[in-house]
């Protein structure tokens, strides 16, 4: 069944819907602006959802100053260049999950183009086809008169035929 069709047997069969889910016809519209403004996932951040405020701390803050030996130096020196590492990945990561973020609303943006597109094209093809009706209807006072005057034209030739076998009888 198609959406105009939904809309309007719902809005014949006197179903409770709610005042926006109405008919066209009387101008009334199913958008729902909860539905408009719901989040695309339910983790996305948002004004409502600000994510989450943790960062990342690998060592301990040092609030206290202390002497280090040779091996804990070296130590934090190689583990220091293994999250240098770490952080130049993750950087990349951060930049191909952004890349991917930037095509998704690309394709977002673009498909809620189309669907205005479609929706501008199906109010067209609408005023078309009432268009159409209307003109249907200024036609039918017309074909009232040339289905009147068809039926006087078969009551006159049935009328002449009655006449003609009254003479015919009357002779023979």
């Amino acid at each position: 069944m198609g959406i105009l069709a939904r809309i309007t047997s719902a809005a014949k069969s006197g179903s409770s819907k709610s005042s926006n889910e109405s008919s066209l016809a009387s101008g009334g519209h199913g958008i729902d602006k909860n539905r408009v403004l719901a989040p695309t996932d339910p983790t996305v951040i948002n004004p409502v959802n600000a994510g989450s405020w943790e960062t990342v701390r690998t060592a301990p803050i040092n609030d206290t100053p202390r002497y280090y030996n040779k091996a804990e130096a070296d130590a934090l020196k190689q583990f220091s260049k293994q999250k240098r590492e770490e952080a130049r990945q993750a950087k990349r990561a951060y930049k191909s999950l952004q890349s991917l973020e930037e095509a998704d609303a690309q394709v977002h943006t673009a498909h809620r183009g189309y669907i205005k597109k479609v929706a501008d094209q199906e109010l067209t093809k609408k005023r078309a086809d009432v268009s159409t009706a209307r003109h249907l209807h200024t036609q039918r006072p017309e074909y009232a008169g040339l289905g009147f005057g068809l039926d006087r034209a078969e009551d006159k030739a049935s009328q002449r035929v009655e006449e003609l076998k009254a003479k015919i009888k009357e002779k023979y």
